[in-house]
């Protein structure tokens, strides 16, 4: 009697294995046009501005891991995406929150900026495109205002000035897989004062 039970739960216990095996592989996906869209994608949060020229752009020394290896110190996602901090600000304006978020590996400050970026975008601000150039420890940011904008930089309050230009600068300055020492911001290559 004994035995029969054992073979009876045995059959049930390898029953069980195999749906779950079944099912394990079953939510296995490949997209095979995911190599493809990495390429021609742009960065998170990239606006395009039929004026304006490509609106992010790269320079060599900016660190762009490639699929084969991931910064520790930025966390692999995937091998198109690493974990980084975002800075965002607080509803009061009196902190920056950090939170971690998934940008593209080949261009991880672009994917950070833009992602700022697309929160601070709103119905009377908003923004056509950027450019950032990392080069000697320095990010420069290039901003552009949407010709459709009703508000300027120098309209913003000091609340909005802090959550866009206070966001990007801790967020640059704080992934030290970055090397960033410096940050500044311009509109179409002049210096923004406020």
């Amino acid at each position: 009697m004994m035995n029969k039970v054992m073979k009876s739960s045995k059959k049930y216990v390898v029953s069980f294995v195999i749906v779950i095996i079944v099912t394990s592989l079953s939510s296995c996906r490949i997209d095979p046009t995911s190599r493809h869209l990495e390429s021609t994608t742009p960065a998170p949060g990239t606006k395009t501005n039929s004026k304006t020229p490509a609106s992010t752009a790269q320079t060599p020394t900016e660190e762009t891991p490639t699929q084969n290896q991931a910064s520790s110190s930025s966390g692999a996602v995937t091998k198109q995406n690493v974990n980084i901090t975002l800075f965002t600000s607080d509803t009061q304006c009196q902190e920056l929150i950090p939170q971690q978020v998934s940008v593209p590996a080949e261009a991880p400050v672009t994917g950070a900026v833009g992602k700022i970026i697309e929160q601070r975008d709103g119905a009377d601000f908003s923004l056509s495109g950027y450019r950032v150039t990392v080069k000697d420890g320095v990010a420069t940011i290039d901003l552009r205002i949407s010709p459709n904008s009703q508000r300027q930089f120098t309209s913003l309050s000091s609340c909005e000035q802090f959550a866009l230009f206070g966001s990007l600068r801790k967020t640059l300055l704080s992934n030290s897989q970055w090397s960033i020492k410096q940050v500044r911001f311009t509109e179409r290559g002049e210096e923004i004062i406020l």
